[in-house]
């Protein structure tokens, strides 16, 4: 997520860890390299002065709580600042009325049309029933886009494409989902320069009259995000922000820190191309798992999720402990696409982002179900001791599931390397001051 500044900033976050002795020369050092990470995620330069100043004073100045050493209190100030630069507070949709009418707005590319299927997937899972109203007639592409993502969810969609008119389009849309508990309008995706749409969206808004206004915000345009946000809102009232492309943009840190200083909360990232790559925004988890610190909230609530789609969960106390076998790892394939890729499992780990190898955490769908016909083709035995699979056995497996041996020998390998990539990680891993300490941020 947010292409190096994770990576950077957990690194910085070692180095401090790894400091025998906290003094101004090692704590001046810490915030240039803080400095040097947000700046080349575009965070506004001016911001990072401001924040680099604040952790200088209180890490140099503050007395330690008691219980906690020197080198703690100076990875919370910087969890805490970065935390206060994102919005410190996470802010949900609060349904508080039925039709709950929310209107989407946002520029061309922005990520729109696939963001509101991944709302809506989002509040079905907490147990609404949502319904989308295409009043785009500018995209010709955009009701048939809506209609194949929803269709999917059983969501109920209304539009015409031989319809010019999009205020009757809203109109009508309203009046058919008016049982509905929640219903999104999308409008067209414009430019702030194009008056006509601008106009537009105020008349929608006039005839929706919705309980929220949602802006959709590309992750990528970096620190153009907060002038965007403010030409909209100007024209309509924008009651919270959604941020997408968030899955390795380099510009991210950029988008997410202007758009909080503008004051309309971040309600939801997208952070992938899946439905389910969607997530609620807050800034204590994001800002852990960026300082490698995990998100076991998070992690929890993906499990719990898949729990009670009757998914067995056994292998995410697997993956947990690291004692799995390929019996257990068959399980957290199937797990995997619920979850999603093993690399964002590992980010909310405390201590693991960035620890599994690059070729065992990017595993296509493809070479995933490859792997499962071969595992397919082990005996029950083999499946739990995966030790015994010698050149024999092997040979045994690459006939009956149809590959070749290397193949084999490659899926042991991904075993080998995963299973020693997170062995050792467990409650063991969470002692200490510092353990203490992420549990702390974590409640």
């Amino acid at each position: 997520m947010l292409g190096n500044l994770g990576k950077n900033l957990t690194k910085t976050m070692k180095k401090l860890a790894g400091m025998a002795i906290i003094d101004e020369e090692v704590v001046k050092e810490v915030i240039k390299d803080i400095q040097r990470a947000l700046i080349q995620s575009d965070v506004n330069i001016k911001l990072v002065l401001n924040l680099s100043k604040t952790i200088e004073e209180r890490s140099l100045k503050e007395e330690p709580p008691k219980g906690i050493t020197p080198k703690e209190h100076v990875i919370r100030i910087v969890y805490e600042e970065l935390v206060n630069l994102l919005g410190e507070k996470p802010a949900e949709i609060e349904i508080t009325t039925k039709p709950y009418k929310i209107l989407f707005v946002g520029l061309q590319g922005s990520g729109k049309t696939t963001t509101i299927a991944k709302l809506s997937k989002y509040l079905q899972k907490k147990g609404f029933n949502p319904a989308v109203v295409v009043s785009d007639t500018w995209r010709p592409a955009a009701y048939e886009q809506l209609r194949q993502l929803t269709e999917e969810m059983n969501v109920p969609l209304y539009g015409d494409p031989d319809n010019p008119d999009a205020l009757d389009l809203a109109k009508k849309g309203l009046e058919e989902f008016k049982k509905q508990d929640i219903i999104i309008v999308d409008t067209a995706g414009r430019h702030k320069e194009e008056k006509d749409l601008l106009d537009e969206m105020e008349q929608i808004s006039k005839v929706v009259k919705p309980n929220e206004v949602v802006l959709v915000i590309d992750g990528t345009i970096g620190q153009q995000a907060r002038e965007q946000a403010l030409a909209f809102s100007k024209t309509t009232n924008i009651g919270s922000i959604i941020i997408t492309k968030l899955d390795g943009s380099a510009k991210g840190g950029g988008a997410l820190s202007a758009v909080a200083e503008i004051g309309a909360p971040i309600k939801f990232i997208g952070t992938g191309e899946k439905l389910d790559d969607f997530e609620a925004f807050d800034p204590e988890r994001f800002i852990s798992r960026l300082l490698g610190m995990g998100d076991i909230k998070t992690l929890l609530e993906k499990a719990e999720e898949i729990a009670q789609e009757d998914v067995d969960t056994e292998s995410m106390d697997a993956l947990l402990s690291g004692k799995f076998t390929l019996k257990d790892m068959y399980s957290q394939f199937e797990m995997m696409n619920k979850m999603g890729p093993m690399q964002q499992v590992m980010n909310m780990l405390p201590g693991m982002g960035g620890k599994l190898p690059k070729n065992a955490s990017q595993v296509t769908e493809e070479k995933l179900e490859k792997y499962k016909i071969m595992m397919d083709s082990m005996t029950d035995y083999e499946l739990t001791h995966p030790e015994v699979i010698k050149q024999s056995r092997v040979k045994r497996i690459s006939r009956g599931s149809g590959m070749r041996n290397e193949d084999v020998k490659e899926l042991l390998k991904y075993y080998n390397m995963t299973k020693k990539a997170i062995k050792g990680f467990g409650k063991r891993k969470m002692g200490g001051p510092l353990g203490q300490m992420m549990r702390q941020f974590m409640h």
